[in-house]
Parts: structure tokens; C-alpha cells; sequence
């Protein structure tokens, strides 16, 4: 591992930069590609659904790269280059499958792009599990936070600007440069050797049975209900009282993520100043807050301005709740099953941004997106309960 603790945090940030910029794409530019070959929005929605089966299935990956050191090179970094390579190769060669005539090969494609992310996602944890001592995990969750964040300000711009006046080839291979990025960084890194104490065992998944690692696995779902539920809002929320045109809404979403990059810084900052506890609760008062000066101060009165700057500030405190959250999680986690385990405790943000994106959709259609963005600020006060199961097992350890 680089020495050099910027370096160290580089590599974190430039390969979640790179899941980022796929991510974003995903998010913002793939079914305009598969609209623009004469696919309806059934075949997007079966493409989608298909293609995110890596990130349930990555728990395993997870297990693998805890298990074995591939070719006596290390549990994480051989699995990192494998997981770009099929990235890098299969953005260079999905441009020359035409989605319509084969659309299931490019079904295909796309699983084992996702599979490849999804690889090099959970080693990239396991990595920071490795080696990132507990007073870093807050830095090292802001870098990754940061840099996701960043990369999908790129997809959704720049690429976007490429899809517009270059080429759709034009932006498969920019994404396939950018998958290179972290390797300068990757090279030459080699892993610590894991004592006996860390190594793979499967009695460590007896920590699911300890409260304490539920009771975090819960918070995180609950945190991740609110701002993933509310955050699918957000331009809807301005389209109804500003009527914004699709240009504004790519402008406020970007703007949305470089608060997410300072909310990261800001959620190291607190972790480092006021301990993990008290930041959290520091989080969880902002993210309340920022909801509610949305359900309340964005008016046509007050204009757009003011409404942005309020998404910004959403943002900000989007951020700060991942790095945070993020942070917890790898507080609880067994070093013996380091993968998987933060793997299984990502599953339950999963499962907390699926039902916030229900809850939200159908609260907002029932009672407006004012008394919904009450409705997640409220939920806030849910996660109240489980912190002092979360802290406890941090008390002991310290």
C-alpha cells in the first residue's frame, strides 16, 4: 500500500470516480441510448433490472476475495485489475453491438460490465477494511463518497455533452478511459499479509447474531430510505413549481453533486471533531432540516435561486449521511470477513433505498411532495433507537 496517505486516499477516490462515471451513465444516459435504437421503455426496464443482479449477487465476490489470495497476490488487488479489465474491454466493444438487432447480447454485456464493477466495488472495501485504521475510516469514506459523487457529475455532463455533438461511440470509449484512471495508483501496491487473526473464517458470520451489527445494518437502512426516497423527488418537486426544462434539471443535478462532495468532506470533518456518535446526530438534525426548509421555503416567491441553493444544501447533507453511514458500517465489521460482511451491511441501504423509492412515489401522489418531504424527515427520528446499540460495540473496542 502507497505510503503516502494521499496517495492512499487517491486510489480510494479514483476508483469509486470510476464506478461513478458508470453509474451516472447508467443513471442519466442509458435509456436515452437504448430510445435512440428503437427500444421501448419495457425492453429499459428488463435491461435494468437484469443489469443490476451483480450488486445483489456481489455478497458472493465478497466471499471469494476474503477466501483466496488469487495467484498468491493478495485477496483484493488482483480481484481490482480483473474487475476494470472486463470494464475497460467491454466499453470498447459495446458501441459495434447494436442494442435493437442484439439485444440480448447487449443484455449480456451489460451484466458482466456490472459484474466487473461490482467486483472491484466490494474488493475496493475490502481493501479499506484491510488496511484503514478505525480514525481513518471517516476520511477514507469521504474520498469514496467524493469521488463517486464527481464521477457522476462527469457522466452526466461531459458524456453528456459528447452523446449531443460527438458520438455515442465517443462516449463508451471516454468511459472506458476513465476506467483507467486508478491504475497509476494500483500499480506496484501490494497488500499487507493477513495474520492468522484476519483471515478467513466462517465462524465470523456469527456476528449477525449480535445486535449490535443489526442494529447498524438497520440505521443504515433507515437513513438511506430517507434521502434515496427524497432525493427522487427533488426535481419533480422543482418542475411542478418552477416548471424547470430538462436542461435546468441536469444543471441541479449537478449542482446536487458537488454538495455531495463537500457533504463528504463534511462528514469526515465531523466524525474527526465530535466522534462517531455525536456526528451522527449532527447528521441526522441536518438531514431533517434540509427536508423541511425544502417543504417549506421552495416557493415561487422566492424563486429559483433560492430553491437551488436549498437542493445544494440538500446535497451537502446527502453526503455527509453516506460518509457517515459508511463509517459506521465499517466500525462493525469483522476484518476476518471483511468483504462480504460490509457487503451484507450494504444490502440493507439497498433495501432501504427501494422502499424510500416506493414510499416516496406513492406518498407524493397522495399527499404532494411538501407533506412527503415532512413524511421522510419525520422517519429520521426512527433511527434514534438503534444508536445506542451502534455505539456500544464501538465503546468497547476503543
Amino acid at each position: 500500500m502507497p505510503k503516502n496517505k494521499t496517495l492512499r486516499y487517491l486510489m480510494f477516490g479514483s476508483l469509486y470516480f470510476t464506478q461513478g462515471t458508470i453509474l451516472g451513465y447508467f443513471a442519466s444516459l442509458n435509456a436515452l441510448y437504448l430510445l435512440d435504437h428503437g427500444l421501448t421503455l419495457t425492453d429499459v426496464g428488463v435491461f435494468g433490472a437484469i443489469a443490476l443482479i451483480p450488486f445483489i449477487i456481489k455478497i458472493f465476490l465478497g466471499m471469494l476475495s476474503d477466501r483466496v489470495s488469487l495467484f498468491g497476490k493478495g485477496h483484493r488487488v488482483p480481484y481490482i485489475f480483473i474487475g476494470l479489465a472486463v470494464q475497460f474491454v467491454l466499453l470498447v466493444f459495446v458501441p459495434f453491438v447494436n442494442p435493437r438487432q442484439y439485444y440480448w447480447v447487449f443484455v449480456a454485456i451489460a451484466f458482466l460490465l456490472q459484474l466487473g464493477m461490482a467486483l472491484y466495488d466490494t474488493c475496493t472495501d475490502g481493501l479499506a477494511l484491510d488496511t484503514a485504521p478505525e480514525e481513518e475510516h471517516g476520511r477514507i469514506q469521504a474520498w469514496m463518497v467524493g469521488g463517486r459523487a464527481v464521477g457522476t457529475i462527469v457522466a452526466a455532463s461531459a458524456v453528456g455533452l459528447l452523446a449531443d455533438n460527438v458520438s455515442w461511440q465517443a462516449v463508451f470509449w471516454t468511459l472506458a478511459a476513465l476506467t483507467l484512471l486508478p491504475l497509476p495508483f494500483l500499480i506496484g501496491v501490494k497488500e499487507p499479509e493477513k495474520v492468522s487473526s484476519e483471515r478467513f473464517d466462517w465462524s465470523a458470520f456469527k456476528a449477525f447474531k449480535k445486535w449490535q451489527v443489526n442494529a447498524t445494518g438497520i440505521a443504515g437502512l433507515l437513513i438511506f430510505l430517507v434521502i434515496v426516497g427524497a432525493n427522487q423527488l427533488v426535481n419533480p418537486f422543482l418542475t411542478e413549481v418552477f416548471d424547470i426544462s430538462l436542461s435546468q434539471a441536469g444543471m441541479v443535478t449537478s449542482l446536487w453533486g458537488i454538495g455531495i462532495v463537500i457533504g463528504s468532506i463534511v462528514g469526515s470533518g465531523l466524525i474527526k471533531k465530535l466522534g462517531d456518535r455525536t456526528a451522527t446526530y449532527v447528521m441526522l438534525a441536518m438531514v431533517a432540516l434540509s427536508l423541511a426548509l425544502l417543504a417549506t421555503l421552495v416557493t415561487a416567491n422566492l424563486g429559483l435561486i433560492m430553491a437551488i441553493v436549498l437542493v445544494v444544501l440538500y446535497g451537502v447533507t446527502y453526503g455527509a449521511a453516506q460518509t457517515i453511514t459508511f463509517a459506521l458500517c465499517m466500525g462493525v465489521t469483522d476484518t476476518r470477513i471483511a468483504a462480504s460482511m460490509f457487503a451484507i451491511l450494504m444490502a440493507f441501504t439497498n433495501v432501504g433505498q427501494g422502499i424510500g423509492l416506493a414510499m416516496g412515489g406513492a406518498l407524493s401522489d397522495f399527499a404532494g411532495f411538501r407533506w412527503t418531504f415532512i413524511a421522510f424527515a419525520t422517519v429520521c427520528v426512527l433511527v434514534l433507537p438503534f444508536l445506542p446499540a451502534v455505539f456500544k460495540k464501538q465503546e468497547k473496542s476503543s
